[in-house]
């Protein structure tokens, strides 16, 4: 249509459920919205380094993420003076992108045709990548010396992309609903559950009460919540003691883990009097019993594992490792 959209956190009504924080933020969520193929986030430094550029003149830039949560990088820049979000903020914005499968890149504003040659860059390597039959399983014969020194020449052909730092997509990426109920929402509590309701949960199945150990908060029906696995012995243990409201602490062995969001079908109150019981019981209880299920499978999204091994590899150029993904390279010793 020719038109161009502008999102601006600047300009929002600051009210708990719709504000972002920053525009990275915002940016990502957008960007996951639309699909997009790139996200980049514009800063005043080239890319990320693994310590401030600016007192440490031997700094090394990180040129390829793959995993933002195991990042060894500086982040004290504070942000400018004409927004909220420094470097830390960027870091989230492209865990929220890159989960929902977006190549994000932080790269300097005052070179904005950077966005032209780094997207052109990463377009190049998806072209050699398609240049190369993967339908067919790596064998001796699908990797000889032939094809590896034409995808060494091949990528040696390319022009050396200008200084950023490019987030791998997540290969199975968090789409629409279930990105929505993991980024889009605020939590306004928290339940506890068992190791049994969390596998059940992987298993497709839905939020029954006899799994739910505890309740945290003050939420009412048809609101979003962390769903936190603990263990049973865990629960007893912290129960017995008193020490902490509500009969969870958040520290011990094994450490409560987040493991995703829910919209519930009963509020706090409700939860908290029907925790640990058969679906059966619910109306005995209440007087009433709207769903068997405190969270329909639909309303749950789930933190997912990421594991990055099995991406193709390529020769790269000066005897590095080149992986292809979805048009990135990965460059490593």
């Amino acid at each position: 249509m020719g038109v161009i959209p502008i999102v601006n956190e600047n300009d929002t009504i600051a009210v708990s459920e719709i504000r972002f924080g920053d525009n990275d933020t915002l940016s990502a969520i957008t960007g996951a919205m639309v699909q997009a193929d790139y996200l980049f986030l514009m800063t005043d430094v080239d890319c990320l380094y693994d310590k401030n550029p600016r007192t440490n003149p031997d700094a090394l830039p990180i040129e390829v993420v793959e995993d933002v949560s195991a990042l060894e990088a500086d982040v004290s820049s504070a942000g400018s003076s004409l927004g909220t979000g420094g470097m830390a903020t960027k870091l989230v914005a492209a865990r929220l992108a890159t989960s929902a499968g977006v190549t994000t890149v932080i790269a300097r504003s005052s070179n904005p045709g950077n966005i032209f040659n780094v997207v052109r860059y990463c377009q190049s390597l998806k072209q050699i990548q398609q240049g190369v039959d993967t339908s067919q399983p790596l064998t001796p014969a699908t990797t000889d010396d032939d094809s590896l020194a034409k995808s060494t020449s091949s990528l040696e052909l390319l022009a050396k992309p200008p200084l950023h730092t490019r987030f791998l997509p997540d290969p199975e990426p968090i789409r629409d609903r279930s990105f929505w109920l993991l980024y889009g929402l605020a939590a306004h509590g928290t339940i506890f559950i068992d190791e049994g309701a969390h596998r059940a949960l992987t298993s497709k199945a839905g939020l029954l009460p006899v799994g739910i150990v505890d309740v945290e908060g003050h939420f009412a029906q048809q609101e979003a919540v962390r769903l936190v696995v603990v263990s049973a012995t865990h629960h007893q243990r912290t129960a017995s003691t008193g020490s902490v409201s509500n009969g969870v602490s958040l520290s011990g062995t094994p450490t409560p883990r987040e493991v995703g969001r829910a919209l519930v079908n009963y509020s706090a109150a409700e939860i908290t009097r029907i925790k640990g019981l058969q679906s059966t019981q619910i109306e005995e209880v209440l007087g009433y019993a709207d769903s068997e299920y405190v969270a329909l499978r639909e309303n749950v999204s789930l933190i997912k594992k990421v594991d990055r091994g099995n991406r193709p590899v390529t020769p790269g150029i000066d005897g590095r490792t080149e992986r292809v993904e979805e048009g990135v390279g990965i460059r490593s010793p």
